[in-house]
């Protein structure tokens, strides 16, 4: 049976918290977990140094860079002693920064960040958008394909649209445990998401991240 693949998104600066998410999420043999960091760990003061010294584990590293080529290229080359297995760059950096990126990425898997997940169509509008969120993603995982990026990041609802597209691995935030949402507009119950990974946060680290694991679980059935 094939195991079902979750990011933790390990949102805190509070290093104990991290190393015990790890520690007890890998009691769980029945799902594969890889750990999500973002700019708030990373940015932190111990945050770096911390992944750096993570092994056998894998390891997503959430930049969402969206620069320059030049400037992009110079802060892969600049995390690049970390070994890192993901890492995000929006889709919205353009095609010609993309394909620069790919193409120093050595073993790192190049994510292509769409629409976030915190948007929807109102949103996109007050931004300049003339395109539906569905659309937009659409588009964008066209240019992710052209681009031959890894994988790309897309909501719950643009997952079987993008799967027309986009043929590489498909990573999927937004993903409830039950009810439960917290501040994404575009968000969807877990056993719904047909994703290569899950990238779920809140819902695993608060409280008691075992019995949420478990809970987990038991609505993947």
């Amino acid at each position: 049976m094939k195991k079902t693949k979750i990011f933790i998104a390990c949102d805190t600066v509070n290093l104990t918290k991290v190393k015990k998410i790890i520690k007890e999420s890998q009691s769980f043999k029945k799902i594969k977990f890889g750990y999500k960091f973002g700019l708030e760990f990373m940015n932190s003061r111990n945050g770096r140094q911390f992944v750096s010294s993570l092994k056998k584990k894998i390891i997503f590293v959430d930049l969402k860079l969206n620069d320059t080529a030049n400037t992009m290229l110079s802060a892969i080359k600049a995390i690049k002693d970390l070994k890192i297995n993901y890492l995000t760059v929006h889709i919205s950096s353009g095609l010609a920064a993309l394909k620069a990126v790919k193409k120093i990425s050595g073993s790192t898997k190049i994510i292509g960040v769409t629409t976030l997940t915190s948007l929807d169509n109102k949103d996109l509008k007050l931004i300049g958008y003339n395109k539906s969120v569905k659309n937009l993603v659409i588009h964008q995982a066209k240019l992710a394909k052209k681009a031959s990026l890894d994988a790309l990041v897309c909501s719950p609802y643009e997952v079987n649209a993008v799967k027309k597209i986009f043929k590489k691995e498909i990573i999927t935030p937004g993903v409830q445990v039950g009810k439960k949402n917290y501040d994404q507009k575009r968000s969807m119950e877990a056993k719904k998401v047909k994703s290569d990974w899950l990238v779920i946060g809140r819902a695993i680290t608060r409280g008691n991240i075992k019995k949420n694991i478990q809970n987990l679980s038991k609505e993947l059935r």
